[in-house]
């Protein structure tokens, strides 16, 4: 993911809300949102190169999404999938806070990233460019590739239009368009993370418009808060052509 919009415990009833933006080159070969074949309690994309994946959810109400921390000086063709912490994560048992203590150790292998864990106890930020983990606490956040919260214009035009819509009644469609605003920043609130300035522009809208690298998914996830011992979950992704065409919408709805 390259954009990650997230209430969390903010609204009345609803325990996370999500809408988040997958950037990446569109020659690489990617599965589209639904049950992995051979981790049936698994609901994310799939990366087809490395096998893992930047944003799933579990039934058993596990959450992870990784987005890029973008620093291509520190780029190594070596580094490991970033991909497999989601999937690893989605499949396991274990806490957030137990997971980030066990991947620490070996967090340096990879290129840049932030990462979200979740389960029912709690939301959890880890990265490796900043070495620190915390839980995350209720509120509006953003998250693109840098930390946290980061004020990069696409962050703060995308936490406002999410707060926003946190106060009316849940659209998919409100909630797709605001995925899909195009507006790039002035030159002067770009962030400088290395890369030319054309690409800082174009990256600086909250969707990408690019036949080579551009925003090739938006995904939303709502998960309510737990009545006894369940809690209603629905997902939904739109995807898009390297031509900014807009393709097919899937939604899954279930029980955790």
């Amino acid at each position: 993911m390259c954009l990650i919009l997230l209430s969390y415990q903010v609204i009345p009833g609803v325990r996370l809300q999500l809408a988040a933006n997958r950037d990446e080159l569109f020659a690489r070969p990617t599965q589209p949102a639904g049950c992995w074949a051979d981790h049936p309690d698994i609901l994310a994309g799939r990366d087809l190169t490395a096998g893992g994946t930047w944003l799933g959810v579990s039934r058993s109400g596990r959450f992870a999404a990784i987005t890029n921390f973008r620093d291509p000086a520190s780029r190594r063709d070596d580094a490991p999938s970033r991909g497999a912490l989601v999937g690893d994560f989605l499949l396991g048992t274990e806490t957030p806070a137990a997971y980030i203590e066990r991947i620490s150790p070996g967090m340096a292998r990879y290129n840049g990233f932030s990462l979200l864990l979740g389960n029912a106890a709690g939301l959890w930020f880890v990265s490796n460019r900043s070495n620190e983990s915390f839980e995350i606490p209720p509120g509006v956040h953003g998250l693109s590739n840098h930390l946290l919260n980061e004020p990069w214009p696409k962050v703060v035009r995308g936490t406002a239009g999410i707060s926003a819509l946190g106060k009316s009644p849940f659209s998919t469609e409100d909630h797709f368009s605001l995925l899909a605003d195009e507006t790039q920043a002035a030159d002067v609130d770009l962030p400088r993370t290395g890369v030319d300035l054309a690409r800082e522009r174009r990256s600086s809208a909250i969707r990408i418009l690019d036949p080579v690298y551009g925003t090739r998914c938006s995904t939303l996830l709502r998960i309510a808060d737990r009545i006894g011992d369940r809690s209603e979950t629905e997902f939904h992704e739109r995807s898009f052509s390297a031509d900014g065409t807009t393709g097919a919408t899937v939604s899954y709805r279930f029980t955790i």
